[in-house]
């Protein structure tokens, strides 16, 4: 892929090159105007709908999943994250799920997480520190409100299994990542420190390194050689530790913690592994990525047990991708592969209000975006009828007259970093088990 092609407003980890849009309404002529759904259609979504305010009904439809995938239709809408954090503690407390795990880097989970669990750390300066760049639209006061209301949830609850924050992507290897391994060799394996080491010499961001500069640099300021080669260190020590590093010990506590500094390992060789993808092969880059962002929750998932609501874009925690060519399978589609019905994915669409987004890819300032209401043939524009304002619906058990309606894809709203009026065809029953339609929602509160 050369460096003047244009890029998908998802695109992550890649070159873009998409024209700047001054911000404005959506278009409503973009789609062509199809006939008014049949009566018959609305009426059998009325059926099958709960409003919002009923979580029980969601809580029914996500019945003993041990992992759930809740979307968005877009990284920065304000009732899109404070959703994030009805449903987590609803979960919580009605389904004992343990673990929010963030489209965001595992280092940066790691630094979250020792906040949620001990205590350690200002979470606001951590977020200033590490949602930069790619993660921007997380620093946000409605994911401070919610990491805050975790530590206080651990704190009150003592003698419940703990909640914990984690990271699945691998935008930015941080030192925290590091350390964990660091930490290892010195306790169990310390005839391997020489050796590992030596590897991550040349790749370790400083204690201070922010995490937007560095992956700006890691992506434009390094060859295709330089990055090869950053990635080579990286396999080198993974291999290492995972061929030669187990303790010498048996006990449990030696075989948790090299299970653990090699899942650190991994994280690290995979973000490294990540931007040595040349450009021609994007495709395969962001293949690679979701495949990564699975692993790492599958991972948690089988070493910390409990069960996850993972928060990702709708792209991400889908079963289909609504841009092959640029995105082969969504990190959905891994995990149900992997899990079967243990993993269930919640979609979520809206009519109309205003988000955040970057201008283009040369601009790291946000702007606030109106969206106007869905127009006809698009998917949203159907919902939007349902007799509820804000509803969800289980995409599996829909009558028959609704099927065939879901079954076909049709333009559908989805925004990732970069504004665009784009909007991707979207089969909503074979991408989700179940949706969420929301009425308006405004920009997310960015700090």
């Amino acid at each position: 892929m050369s460096r003047a092609r244009p890029v998908s407003r998802r695109r992550l980890l890649g070159r873009a090159t998409a024209a700047v849009l001054t911000a404005g309404t959506v278009s409503a002529g973009a789609a062509a105007a199809l006939t008014p759904p049949a009566a018959g259609l609305v009426n059998s979504l009325n059926r099958s709908a709960y409003p919002l305010s009923d979580l029980g009904a969601l809580g029914r439809m996500v019945g003993d999943a041990r992992i759930v995938g809740l979307g968005e239709a877009s990284h920065s809408g304000h009732e899109f994250c404070t959703l994030k954090q009805r449903v987590f503690r609803h979960l919580v407390d009605t389904k004992g799920f343990t673990t929010f795990t963030l489209e965001t880097s595992w280092s940066t989970g790691l630094r979250l997480d020792a906040y949620v669990t001990r205590g350690v750390g200002d979470p606001a300066q951590i977020m200033r520190d590490e949602f930069q760049g790619q993660y921007v639209f997380w620093n946000t006061q409605e994911y401070l409100d919610l990491i805050h209301w975790m530590r206080r949830y651990n704190l009150a609850h003592s003698g419940r299994p703990q909640l914990h924050f984690v990271g699945n992507d691998l935008g930015f290897p941080g030192k925290a990542t590091f350390d964990q391994v660091s930490d290892y060799l010195a306790a169990y394996r310390p005839d391997l420190t020489a050796g590992i080491e030596a590897s991550y010499d040349s790749v370790r961001p400083e204690a201070d390194t922010e995490a937007g500069p560095w992956m700006a640099n890691q992506l434009y300021g390094k060859s295709a050689t330089e990055r090869k080669a950053d990635a080579d260190e990286a396999a080198s020590a993974l291999a290492l530790l995972r061929d030669r590093g187990r303790p010498h010990s048996a006990d449990r506590h030696s075989r948790e913690a090299y299970a653990w500094a090699v899942q650190n390992a991994t994280a690290i060789a995979q973000s490294f592994t990540g931007y040595a993808f040349p450009d021609e092969q994007f495709s395969e880059r962001m293949r690679y990525r979701d495949q990564a962002m699975a692993a790492n929750t599958a991972w948690w998932l089988r070493h910390r047990g409990g069960r996850i609501l993972l928060a990702s874009n709708n792209g991400h925690i889908a079963y289909i991708s609504d841009n092959p060519a640029e995105f082969p399978e969504p990190t959905g589609a891994v995990l149900h592969r992997r899990l079967g019905d243990d993993y269930v994915n919640i979609g979520l669409t809206f009519n109309e209000g205003a988000i955040n987004a970057l201008p283009d890819y040369t601009t790291q300032q946000p702007k606030t975006y109106t969206v106007g209401p869905a127009p006809k043939g698009h998917n949203e524009n159907t919902l939007d009828k349902v007799r509820y304002r804000d509803f969800s619906i289980d995409l599996r058990t829909a009558p028959a007259a609704a099927r065939t309606w879901l079954e076909t894809a049709r333009p559908t709203r989805s925004y990732g970093l970069y504004w665009s009026t784009d909007a991707p065809d979207t089969a909503l029953s074979r991408s989700y088990d179940i949706l969420i339609h929301l009425h308006q929602i405004e920009a997310g509160r960015l700090r």
